[in-house]
């Protein structure tokens, strides 16, 4: 044993040393192609993590970004693994040249990418290049305008099976406290279901008892809060490492590892046993009238040129991905919305009698409930959406590499460390720039001297044609841009114009009792490539939004 323990010792070293080496050579490397010693920044605390580790350990998100925005301009300077200098950019003119003009030359971090995989499988998520344009080409016929509005009915009868649900909870009390977050994920799990496979998910109905409402909630937090220093380390090693190394690291028998493979498994039963009854819904030829996107995906796939067609492993990673990403987006964005209309009873008001005027039109022209145009044209419904997304994007911060040199143009020009005005910022292969969602959305300059305060009527004024195009939606950043802008961004903002307008006109929203609305016990906490709800200073309870219900004044 003595023997065998001398041996392994040697080999350990050897192997540490071999990796100090590897490191240091990729160091010196990328220090000598720098490009970015001009342009200003917060100092550096370690050498080792550079800022991804404060950026981590931020109690809310943009607590830093916020103030360095205020304090370098839109573009600044930070810290990246291993002593080397990276960029983070809230510029619209920078984020639209990465996203959109120059998209492909701007690709996803091997790391980055790889938390996608682990999550959601070898899907669209994941998918770059020529990849994702065959992935996005098969999935496009099921997210068509036409489709998506075809919706609208199911997300009214799963908004209204939500409100009947706290109906029973108000049943013998005139106010009662709950979980929006947790609620909210149940109805929009069973609507994704429903939409995308024509199937039950039973998450409102079996209410905890959900097998997989179980295993999506708290996902995020489980997976990327507060993450450790060694394993923010051993992440940053995922950028050099081959893809047949980094798939292996789905077995290792630790979480986050086995968080994640523990909600792959729940899913697998269920995908496949969706997988199975759809196909074999389409031999039958029973499939032509029906309209859930799995099988609009499927028959599409069929059709393609054989080089094109998504795998069995693709398909599956795909209906992964829709039911992760499908109800996600929506929970994360009414919760906060709902949060926010809380905290300003004066225009939850306001809604409400803009939402039953609208309804009374709708009655006195024969109809039993609202169209897409109907929900549209209710300015205070539309804009609170357009400003909660504003205010709590649910990916604050998307990183990016320039696979070869290039240089990003400026909207607003920044000072250098010589005093010198920067208009544009050459950028070498490799470099790693951060785009900030968050702080792109509170620049006075685009949003107005109140960004940092929530209020939908600004909307009201912006002149979208003095603003550079950015995003898919309300030139907001929260669904990115360009070919890689989440495809289902219409499906998420049709939805929460249904849930809205159902909850408002018939509950009224609190915070929970005692609490002052300038400085609540919620925080926007990151987490991993996402922000969660969470109490203040109690991450032990783990992710959560409390607010109080009762019924609407008539």
């Amino acid at each position: 044993m003595a023997a065998v323990i001398v041996s392994i010792i040697p080999s350990a070293s050897t192997a540490l040393l071999g990796l100090g080496m590897f490191l240091l050579i990729i160091t010196f490397l990328r220090r000598q192609r720098s490009t970015l010693g001009h342009v200003r920044g917060p100092p550096t605390k370690s050498w080792l993590l550079g800022h991804e580790y404060d950026l981590n350990r931020q109690e809310e998100v943009g607590d830093l970004e916020f103030k360095w925005l205020r304090e370098y301009g839109a573009t600044w300077k930070i810290g990246d693994f291993l002593g080397t200098d990276g960029l983070m950019t809230a510029d619209p003119k920078a984020l639209q040249h990465i996203f959109q003009k120059a998209g492909a030359n701007y690709v996803k971090k091997p790391s980055q990418n790889h938390v996608g995989w682990l999550i959601t499988g070898p899907g669209i998520i994941w998918s770059q290049g020529e990849a994702h344009v065959r992935h996005r080409k098969i999935m496009s016929p099921a997210f068509s305008n036409a489709r998506l509005r075809s919706f609208l009915p199911l997300f009214q009868r799963m908004s209204s099976k939500l409100a009947e649900k706290w109906k029973g909870e108000l049943l013998n009390t005139d106010v009662v406290e709950l979980f929006m977050d947790t609620w909210l994920s149940r109805a929009t799990l069973d609507t994704i279901g429903e939409a995308a496979f024509d199937y039950d998910y039973r998450a409102l109905d079996d209410a905890g008892e959900s097998i997989l409402a179980k295993e999506y909630h708290g996902i995020f937090k489980d997976t990327g809060f507060m993450v450790p220093k060694a394993a923010l380390v051993f992440r940053a090693t995922w950028d050099y490492l081959p893809q047949p190394i980094l798939n292996m690291f789905k077995y290792i028998p630790a979480d986050p590892f086995t968080r994640l493979r523990r909600l792959n498994n729940v899913f697998t039963t269920y995908g496949k046993d969706i997988l199975r009854q759809t196909l074999a819904e389409i031999d039958a030829g029973r499939s032509a009238s029906t309209n859930d996107m799995m099988n609009v995906l499927i028959r599409a796939n069929a059709s393609s040129d054989a080089k094109m067609r998504l795998s069995d492993e693709e398909l599956l990673a795909e209906m992964f991905t829709l039911t992760f990403a499908g109800h996600e987006t929506t929970t994360t964005a009414l919760t906060f919305l709902l949060y926010e209309l809380a905290r300003r009873p004066d225009y939850q008001n306001r809604l409400r009698k803009d939402i039953r005027e609208a309804r009374g039109r709708v009655k006195a022209r024969g109809d039993s409930d609202f169209t897409v145009e109907d929900l549209d044209s209710i300015p205070t419904l539309v804009n609170a959406i357009k400003e909660s997304l504003r205010m709590h994007p649910g990916g604050a911060m998307v990183p990016r590499v320039a696979a070869k040199d290039d240089v990003l143009p400026l909207a607003f020009p920044i000072i250098s460390t010589t005093g010198e005005v920067i208009t544009e910022v050459p950028v070498k292969k490799g470099h790693t720039i951060i785009a900030s969602f968050a702080a792109y959305q509170r620049i006075p300059e685009v949003w107005g001297e109140n960004a940092d305060a929530f209020d939908p009527d600004r909307f009201l004024h912006i002149d979208a044609a003095k603003q550079t195009n950015v995003g898919v939606y309300a030139n907001l950043i929260t669904f990115s841009a360009g070919p890689n802008a989440c495809i289902g961004w219409r499906f998420s903002i049709i939805e929460q114009q249904a849930f809205l307008a159902e909850l408002i006109d018939t509950f009224q929203f609190f915070l929970p009792e005692g609490t002052d609305p300038q400085h609540t016990e919620v925080v926007r906490a990151p987490s991993g490539p996402a922000m969660v709800p969470m109490i203040r200073g109690k991450p032990e309870l783990g992710s959560g939004l409390r607010l109080r219900i009762a019924f609407a004044p008539a």
